[in-house]
């Protein structure tokens, strides 16, 4: 049997080895059980998009159902979790807690999400547990290329436009914000910790312990000085907050769907987690800041001045009345984290016969000059 790769936004590669067409009638099996009886469900126009994602397998599908009579169709997203023999970015996945959060955001913030149609935990009906969303429409600002690259929609925009676009995730993320440990019972998104249980008396302390165990996993069989590094300073400079509030985790515009310059859906829970604020703002204004060194590195111009970290600041002050404190150390947190993704990516890809493993594992790491100009402090001075 064929086994289909991916790369996806992050340069993660993903692998299958479902065959859409049995996967269509496995669903169609299973769609006949929690539908309501005699509607003969269909399954047609299976598909695995191009995806903005980080692990997960992503299947489209339309789903026809006959009534007295009548047709209608159902537009559906289906993730599945990654099959685990595979060498998964990340050492568990929780689809679950990914429903539940949409769920959560759906019902109680003004951020839009996708429609959450059901959770099937049995992992017999596909292979491995899946959810299923309703299909939202809109574009996204691409990742490969980058759409700091130019020739997109992003780049085409009028400075206006792009504003509206940087205003509307920023509102989006502010909305996600408002959900707090007061007022919902977020203790389902406490996350498995890589190695032993998460030390800490904040939700940022032990947000970064579980990033620290997450290193050790991805470097065990070769450790990197580099990310080591990083997170001693990381842990020597931490911020004092004890702020706590939904995090989206992985917040930034390639992973949001737009209809015009106005954000349509927020998608990829995988990263999900009980944070301050500042955390999802910092990876915003770096997953930009990684795009546009890329576009700079290549002589292009790229959007100096998109989600800079001044606008940022001044943007969610401007929505929410509190100003974040911090964003350079959160923004420096994001870059190391992503550092130690990137190294597991590229180990994947050497598994997988697409890349050949470096004298020093450092190299592993796509944007190390980056994370040492942020440890000796001229990053920040370079970009402002």
């Amino acid at each position: 049997m064929d086994t289909p790769m991916d790369i996806t936004s992050d340069g993660v590669i993903t692998t299958s080895t479902r065959s859409q067409g049995e996967l269509g009638a496995r669903l169609e099996t299973w769609l006949a059980g929690v539908l309501a009886p005699d509607v003969d469900p269909k399954v047609t126009e299976l598909s695995s998009p191009d995806s903005n994602g980080m692990s997960s397998e992503t299947i489209l599908f339309t789903v026809t159902t006959t009534d007295g009579g009548r047709s209608a169709e159902q537009h559906c997203v289906a993730r599945i979790e990654p099959e685990l023999d595979k060498v998964p970015v990340f050492p568990t996945y929780d689809l679950r807690m990914q429903f539940d959060v949409m769920r959560l955001v759906g019902e109680a913030t003004t951020a839009p999400v996708p429609p959450t149609l059901w959770f099937e935990p049995d992992p017999s009906v596909v292979g491995a547990p899946f959810l299923v969303m309703g299909r939202v429409d809109g574009r996204v600002p691409p990742d490969v290329m980058p759409y700091t690259f130019g020739d997109c929609w992003v780049t085409d925009a009028t400075p206006e436009e792009r504003a509206l676009l940087q205003r509307s995730a920023l509102s989006a993320i502010a909305a996600i914000h408002s959900i707090t440990p007061d007022d919902h019972d977020l203790s389902f998104l406490e996350p498995s910790p890589p190695l032993r249980p998460l030390a800490g008396n904040t939700a940022l302390a032990r947000n970064l312990d579980w990033w620290d165990q997450y290193r050790e996993w991805v470097t065990d069989d070769a450790p990197s000085v580099l990310l080591d590094e990083c997170f001693a300073w990381l842990r020597d400079t931490m911020p004092a907050t004890t702020d706590a509030r939904l995090s989206w985790g992985d917040a930034r515009i390639g992973n949001m769907l737009f209809d015009g310059f106005d954000v349509a859906a927020v998608l990829d829970w995988e990263m999900a987690g009980i944070a301050p604020a500042e955390l999802d703002l910092g990876w915003t204004v770096y997953l930009h800041r990684f795009f546009q060194d890329l576009a700079e590195q290549m002589g292009m111009p790229g959007l100096p001045d998109f989600m800079t970290e001044a606008d940022v600041t001044s943007a969610y002050a401007e929505l929410t009345g509190r100003t974040p404190d911090d964003l350079q150390w959160y923004a420096s947190y994001a870059a190391m984290r992503h550092g130690v993704i990137m190294r597991r990516v590229t180990e994947r890809a050497v598994l997988f016969g697409q890349a050949v493993r470096p004298a020093d594992p450092d190299e592993m790491v796509m944007h190390r000059a980056t994370l040492r100009q942020m440890l000796d402090g001229t990053y920040w001075d370079r970009v402002a």
